[in-house]
C-alpha cells in the first residue's frame, strides 16, 4: 500500500541546540507507527513539523505523495500531550466548534458527535463545562474531536494519560478500530507496554537522531538471543544440570510456577533449534515450562539508547 507519511533528512535547530538531525522516517499506510525516544530526543519537534506548527530548517515532508502544504491540515488529527480545550465552554458547543474548524458542517458534526458520544458513553456530558470534567473525562472529549473529521493521519501523543485502566483499554480498542478502518496512526508514548499492544512499526529517536526504525516484529527478531526459559521436573537436579552443561550454556531463571521446577535460561548456538533443545530435555526430565525469551519493546528501547550514548 505504500507510505502515507515520509520525512526525508529533516533537520531543525533552535539557536545552537539541534532538535533534529537529518531524520528520515517512513510511515506505512494503515499502520500504527510508534514514535519513541527518551525526553529531549526530538519527538515533539518532529510532530510539530508534521502538523506545520513549526517549519524544518532542512529536509522534506510528504503526505500521501504530496509535499506537505497548508491544505493538509484537514488530513491530520492531532491529540497533543498538553490538552487544549477551553475550560469555560460547554462540551457540545466546543466539540461542534472544533469540528467545523476541520471542515465539517454543523449538521454533519452534530451527527458524528452523537455517534461517538454514544459509543464512549458520554452522551450526558453535552451541556457540561470542561472545567466540570475530570482529566480522564476531558481526555475522552479531546480524543473525539481529534478523530471526528476522519483524517488520513492521526497523531496521538501520550493518548492514555489521565485514564484509568478500563478507559485506557477502551481508547486503545478505538485506535485499533480506526487503523482497521483505514486510518494511519503515529503513536508517541513512554509506555512501552502500549507499544507492544498496538504498534506495527516503530522509530526510535535519541539526541536528535533516528537510531532505529522498522517493523516491530522484525526488530524483535534482530534483538533475540536464542535463549529459552525452561522449567524442569527431575529427581536429581545436579545430575541434570551437569548433562545440560555438557551441551548448552545456561543460567538460573526466575519465573512463577505452581510446581517446584528446576528453572533455567538455556542459550542455544546458531546451529541449534528449539526442537533440538526440547528433544534433549524430554529425554532427561519432565518439561513443565518452555518459552523463548523474546526481547520486549522496553528491553530494545533501553539497550539501543544505552548503546547510542
Amino acid at each position: 500500500m505504500g507510505d502515507l507519511l515520509v520525512t526525508e533528512s529533516v533537520s531543525k535547530k533552535f539557536g545552537d541546540f539541534t532538535a533534529l538531525n537529518e531524520v528520515s522516517i517512513r510511515v506505512p499506510k494503515g499502520s500504527i507507527f510508534g514514535l519513541l525516544g527518551p525526553n529531549g530526543a526530538g519527538k515533539t519537534t518532529l510532530i510539530r513539523i508534521i502538523n506545520q506548527i513549526t517549519m524544518p530548517d532542512a529536509g522534506r515532508v510528504t503526505l500521501d505523495g504530496e509535499q506537505l502544504a497548508s491544505h493538509h491540515i484537514r488530513d491530520i488529527g492531532y491529540l497533543p500531550e498538553e490538552r487544549g480545550l477551553y475550560k469555560s465552554m460547554k462540551v457540545g458547543e466546543q466539540a461542534l466548534y472544533l469540528a467545523q474548524l476541520k471542515g465539517l458542517s454543523k449538521s454533519e458534526a452534530r451527527q458524528r458527535l452523537k455517534i461517538w458520544f454514544e459509543r464512549l458513553e458520554i452522551g450526558d456530558w453535552w451541556n457540561k463545562k470542561i472545567l466540570e470534567l475530570s482529566k480522564g473525562m476531558a481526555q475522552k472529549i479531546q480524543f473525539v474531536v481529534t478523530v471526528l473529521h476522519e483524517p488520513k493521519l492521526l497523531i496521538f501523543d501520550e493518548p492514555f494519560s489521565g485514564f484509568d485502566p478500563i478507559n485506557a483499554n477502551l481508547i486503545k480498542d478505538e485506535i485499533l478500530k480506526l487503523r482497521d478502518n483505514g486510518a494511519t496512526v503515529i503513536f508517541s508514548t513512554h509506555r512501552m507496554e502500549s507499544v507492544e499492544e498496538i504498534c506495527d512499526h516503530i522509530a526510535l529517536l535519541d539526541k536528535a537522531n533516528k537510531i532505529l526504525e522498522g517493523r516491530l516484529s522484525d526488530i524483535k527478531r534482530q534483538f533475540k538471543t536464542n535463549t529459552f526459559e525452561v522449567g524442569l521436573i527431575t529427581s536429581n537436579e545436579e545430575k541434570l544440570k551437569a548433562l545440560i552443561r555438557e551441551r548448552f550454556d545456561y543460567s538460573p531463571a526466575d519465573f512463577k510456577s505452581l510446581n517446584r521446577d528446576l528453572k533455567l535460561n538455556i542459550k542455544l548456538s546458531d546451529s541449534e533449534t528449539s526442537n533440538d533443545l526440547l528433544s534433549f530435555l524430554t529425554n532427561h526430565a519432565e518439561v513443565n515450562h518452555f518459552n523463548e525469551l523474546v526481547p520486549s519493546a522496553n528491553d530494545i528501547f533501553i539497550q539501543t539508547v544505552k548503546k547510542h550514548k
